[in-house]
């Protein structure tokens, strides 16, 4: 019980240290609002691929740095001459900057137990894996992989899957011994555990079955699966 205490307090002080301001209830203003952060994530989006700087940016498109930062932030709405040197900066097409804004927003609905079976490195180990949808890379190069997983009687374990990116587990059937790195955690329905997938992970005893929870995998461009 103390241990437990002793992580939730631990989490918060995490949660505070690193700043988790983003407001899941908030709205967007107006056309023009959206317009404008939707040209500032593209900028520092083809900055990054770039391997630009915001001042290297702003020194080769003769802007003033404190407009750059508020334009990459979307706090201000660039003028199109100010767009058209930006695109001229940045090697691309002055329309590849309104690409965001433009483009359509996609959302995958799965209905119950419609899921697409995959084969992943688990599998061999009696894995059963459903994939419940599945959005490319975004903007910010991020990939988002969301599996429901389910371990049988005919289940090995296999404590030693390892990839990039970061994983989180959220148990909602039977209960498992669930090992990351040098520690093992005890799951049970309701529980979720949150790692950094290249440390070697995965269930390491199967204490009641059957036993199923959420994986959801996040990993940049160029990371791979099991």
């Amino acid at each position: 019980m103390g241990h437990a205490c002793d992580r939730q307090i631990e989490l918060a002080e995490q949660a505070a240290s690193y700043s988790l301001c983003q407001n899941p209830h908030s709205t967007r203003d107006g056309g023009e609002s959206r317009l404008q952060i939707a040209i500032g994530r593209e900028v520092r989006a083809c900055r990054k691929r770039h391997g630009m700087t915001l001042a290297e940016l702003a020194d080769a498109a003769s802007v003033w740095l404190g407009m750059m930062s508020k334009i990459e932030n979307g706090h201000i709405s660039p003028s199109l001459a100010t767009l058209q040197a930006l695109a001229r900066a940045l090697a691309v097409p002055l329309s590849s900057l309104l690409r965001q804004f433009e483009q359509e927003r996609s959302a995958v609905f799965v209905k119950a137990g419609t899921g697409v079976e995959v084969g992943r490195r688990g599998t061999r180990a009696g894995h059963q894996y459903r994939l419940l949808g599945y959005v490319g890379s975004n903007a910010g190069g991020i990939s988002v992989e969301p599996y429901l997983i389910t371990l049988t009687k005919d289940t090995d374990t296999f404590p030693l899957f390892q990839h990039a990116g970061m994983e989180l587990l959220y148990m909602l059937e039977g209960e498992v011994g669930y090992r990351h790195g040098a520690s093992s955690y005890r799951l049970t329905p309701g529980d979720s555990l949150f790692f950094d997938a290249d440390a070697p992970h995965g269930p390491d005893e199967l204490i009641k079955l059957p036993i199923s929870f959420l994986s959801i995998i996040s990993y940049g461009v160029g990371g791979g699966e099991d």
